[in-house]
């Protein structure tokens, strides 16, 4: 038996959360519904008509891609238009469509975290972290005796994980006040008498985007009728997530010889060089994707090559007066990586649901 569309969701958004992404990115669910029974998905970079086809021959009931098939806001569907054919077949079809973009991108083990082990590189870090405000601090107040019913409650609902550890807080006992007023129902007092409750404060963090469903479980397990809580935004950042990544080789090698390396990790031929083939490098910077925009964060982690896809001419040339070697090994390639590790992740989640790789999709380039 397989799950709701919505089930494979919240797995999809424990692996790379929403707050990631980037501002106006298109992620989330693009066609179907959250109760949509799935029994079998297909994984691809890109939304195209032989992967519709694909799915449809394979029974798949879901797609999710990396790249958002709707880019921008349809203004008709009339059918002469590529992207509007595209989008009448997955509706004729019947195809759940969710995206992981900048999200996956971004994520501790997205795109760039897979990207790093597919070359060999140890000691990776992100080399840019991602943006603040990813975390929240919630405080509430609880009387006492129910301050371990409600933190149970907000840990099973997301709230109080920090690396390796659940069910983390802080509480500290206090003193609160309250007169419940006329057509109040108070857990504790009468109406119209001022009350002091022992009472302990009781905080936990939180990531943004479980915020509506930690609120939710806190209104739930908490004895009063009226909860008193704080949000505060934190500077905190996820650890491991951020934008591309840096690591080291075990030992040097000629950029030469690391572009073979590259080539055979990715299944890709050939591959673009900035640099002489002949330099030794050891500490390298991936973006996967279109990374272009990252040679000076590379330069700033010591980077001596940085593997990405879709480098510009005048990129390169900057890359080449700050002395960074760059190997462009195509978009795709750099972020198709990524995706045997999602399938492998999804399938622990959720053993029931099948997961297949999409074997249609390839480099829109021919070399002639």
């Amino acid at each position: 038996m397989g799950k709701t569309c919505g089930e494979i969701i919240a797995v999809l958004e424990e692996l790379a959360p929403p707050a990631l992404a980037e501002e106006g990115d298109r992620i989330g669910l693009q066609f179907g519904r959250a109760d949509q029974a799935v029994d079998r998905l297909l994984l691809c970079l890109d939304v195209t008509p032989a992967v519709v086809e694909e799915a449809a021959q394979q029974g798949a009931q879901m797609l999710v891609t990396h790249h958002p098939p709707l880019g921008r806001p349809l203004t008709s569907l009339e059918e002469d238009r590529p992207d509007a054919a595209l989008a009448a077949a997955l509706v004729r079809r019947g195809l759940a469509v969710y995206v992981l973009h900048t999200n996956w991108d971004r994520a501790p083990a997205g795109v760039n975290a897979c990207l790093a082990r597919a070359l060999g590189l140890s000691e990776v870090e992100p080399l840019a972290e991602a943006e603040e405000g990813f975390f929240y601090k919630l405080v509430t107040f609880v009387p006492q005796g129910y301050e371990d019913q409600v933190r149970q409650a907000l840990a099973e609902a997301g709230a109080g994980v920090i690396g390796a550890y659940s069910h983390c807080s802080f509480q500290t006992a206090g003193t609160g006040t309250f007169k419940p007023l006329p057509g109040a129902s108070p857990f504790i007092g009468s109406e119209g008498q001022l009350e002091h409750v022992e009472e302990f404060r009781l905080e936990m963090l939180l990531p943004r985007y479980r915020l509506a469903r930690v609120l939710q479980a806190l209104r739930r397990a908490h004895p009063y009728e009226e909860v008193a809580f704080d949000v505060y935004p934190l500077a905190n950042r996820p650890a491991g997530a951020g934008l591309g990544a840096v690591g080291n080789l075990a030992s040097a090698m000629t950029l030469g010889d690391f572009a073979g390396r590259v080539k055979e990790a990715l299944g890709v031929s050939p591959v673009r060089l900035v640099g002489d083939p002949a330099r030794p490098v050891r500490r390298v910077a991936v973006c996967g994707g279109s990374g272009g925009t990252l040679l000076k964060a590379a330069q700033k982690k010591r980077a001596e090559v940085l593997v990405t896809g879709d480098l510009k001419y005048h990129q390169a040339l900057e890359a080449r007066a700050l002395g960074l070697a760059v190997i462009d090994a195509g978009h795709g390639a750099t972020e198709r990586v990524s995706l045997p590790s999602l399938a492998r992740a999804l399938e622990a989640a959720l053993p029931e649901l099948e997961v297949r790789l999409s074997t249609v999709e390839g480099e829109p380039w021919r070399y002639w």
